[in-house]
């Protein structure tokens, strides 16, 4: 009966090892955030959308929390298919993108994640401290829903 209990403990200990080390990837430290975000509003011009950069990192549990809550929530990720063109932009000891970060008016300062707004020419329109989108220990889904509606094309369109 020791030896059982000792050899569950050796398993759950192993399992508990194993769960910690699965590596989250979300976010690629190598990646290329310029050459992601011009391919981006190439697209988002085609498709007549904008651009959404979600910035943040792997460490981060919040920015794990809100791309899975983005993916998960049917009318989030519905207005997000529909309305933009969403760039995983890495922020890590490994690659802190410190040009794009410039370009973008320095939206680490806010904390992570942050999401910036770009138009169909690649020029910040908005960001977006995620701060203001919690709820509790998740996201808001009402003001989530609301921060995509305002920062569309058609929204952000004066013809509209």
């Amino acid at each position: 009966m020791k030896q059982l209990m000792i050899s569950f403990v050796f398993f759950f200990q192993m399992a508990m090892i194993m769960a910690q080390t699965e590596e989250i990837k979300i976010y690629n430290p190598d990646s290329d955030a310029k050459s992601d975000i011009k391919a981006a509003v190439a697209q988002a011009k085609a498709e007549n959308k904008n651009v959404l950069l979600q910035i943040g990192g792997n460490w981060c549990p919040w920015c794990v929390k809100l791309h899975a809550f983005m993916n998960e929530d049917f009318q989030v990720d519905s207005i997000l298919q529909a309305d933009y063109v969403r760039v995983m932009v890495n922020y890590s000891k490994e690659n802190k993108n410190e040009a794009t970060m410039a370009e973008l008016g320095n939206p680490q300062r806010f904390g992570f994640p942050v999401l910036v707004v770009l138009d169909q020419k690649g020029e910040r329109i908005h960001t977006q401290d995620s701060w203001f989108l919690e709820k509790e220990k998740s996201y808001d889904k009402e003001k989530l829903v609301h921060f995509l509606k305002m920062w569309s094309v058609a929204a952000v369109n004066p013809k509209d």
